[in-house]
């Protein structure tokens, strides 16, 4: 029987919610108690029935939200109903509640129908049934005014609760939005610092493998660098993962990745096992815009990466042209040095995928693809001024 209970209970709060049922108390007691007071002041007690059309209004309008267009026959037929046996009370309340729940939930046709069936019985059923007199000519137009006036308003408060929802739906969409590129962005940033790091450890450690039983001395210099690389990428790393959780605030930080990082950035392709070489055209505008400094470094760093993953031993052109309005980051491959195993076969082409979109984030281009006299090329340009969001 409790389990029983609970369905029921279960149930029937999927159909009213609390303020449905206030709504039904509330008006139960004003159409019940104001109903009563009337006919006792003029002398007309209620009788059974005309208690039971009273209490049918407010009594369907606990499931309005789900049957608007129903409840709002209901308590016209219980309105009609009432005034054609009983001369003195108030059975329109429930009827106003239900009229505003069907406009707002769209049921515009249905309503306006339900008030003008309303209208006509309450005023000439009375003397078609003997229980009043028939209205006069002043008391027919303020009544049709009154019903027009409840149907302006109750569209005024359909439109106003409209837009309310609707600037709430574009508020959650903007919030989705921004979460998808925030993860988006985090992991460009995650496989900028992993993939970087991790072909230069995979390079220096296929060549200690070589050298660790004839030559224990390069061997050891290899592993140095492994051990560097891969600090400098945990540093790295959980910089990254610090937008995703608050901790770790008194570790140090390491400078933010910039372009004035280039030379570390040649270092590990150095120690990778490729031949950088650097030229810079043009002025340096003082700092760089942080967005554009940031994606400069990581499409640089995803530029070396690939070198280094396909073609150790290569030698690779960095060009770094700062314009009146761009910046410029062309680097170029002889495509000569011999390819990496397990690296370039493991590759998932999502390094180029995502230059390209740092690239356009910022309003830019950038163009990747193989050259004609050999090697591959990346091409990227990122403008100065106002960047989009």
């Amino acid at each position: 029987m409790m389990a029983g209970a609970a369905a029921r209970a279960r149930r029937l709060a999927a159909v009213a919610t609390p303020a449905d049922v206030l709504a039904s108390a509330a008006t139960a007691v004003v159409q019940l108690g104001g109903s009563t007071g009337i006919a006792a002041r003029h002398g007309h007690p209620i009788s059974v029935a005309g208690y039971l059309l009273l209490a049918a209004g407010p009594a369907a309008l606990l499931v309005r939200r789900r049957f608007p267009v129903s409840v709002l026959w209901v308590t016209v037929g219980a309105a009609v109903g009432y005034v054609a046996i009983q001369p003195a009370g108030l059975p329109y309340f429930a009827l106003l509640v239900a009229f505003v729940a069907a406009v707002v939930t769209g049921h515009r046709w249905a309503a306006i129908s339900g008030l003008v069936a309303s209208y006509s019985g309450i005023l000439w059923l009375p003397g078609l049934t003997g229980t009043g007199p028939f209205p006069t000519v002043a008391v027919a137009l303020g009544v049709a005014a009154w019903h027009l006036t409840l149907l302006c308003g109750a569209e005024w408060y359909r439109s106003r609760r409209q837009r309310s929802l609707a600037l709430a739906h574009s508020r959650d969409e903007e919030e989705l939005r921004r979460a998808s590129e925030e993860r988006l962005r985090i992991a460009r940033d995650l496989h900028d610092v992993v993939a970087h790091s991790l072909a230069v450890i995979n390079v220096q450690a296929n060549t200690a493998l070589h050298l660790l039983d004839q030559q224990p001395d390069r061997a050891r210099s290899t592993l140095t660098v492994i051990n560097d690389v891969s600090k400098q990428a945990l540093v790295e790393l959980r910089s990254v993962l610090g937008v995703l959780r608050q901790v770790d605030e008194d570790l140090p930080r390491s400078p933010a990745p910039s372009l004035d990082r280039m030379p570390e950035l040649v270092s590990r392709a150095t120690a990778a096992g490729i031949s950088v070489r650097v030229s810079e055209e043009g002025t340096r505008p003082g700092p760089l815009p942080a967005n554009v400094d940031l994606a400069g470094y990581r499409i640089l760093q995803e530029a070396l990466t690939n070198s280094a993953r396909h073609a150790s031993g290569c030698a690779v052109a960095v060009r770094v042209v700062y314009g009146p309005g761009d910046l410029v980051i062309q680097v170029d491959d002889d495509g000569g040095g011999r390819p990496q195993p397990g690296i370039a076969a493991s590759g998932s082409g999502s390094g180029i995928v995502g230059m390209t979109e740092r690239a356009r984030s910022l309003g830019g281009t950038l163009r990747a693809g193989p050259r004609p006299d050999g090697g591959f090329r990346v091409r990227a340009r990122l403008p100065l001024g106002e960047q989009p969001a």
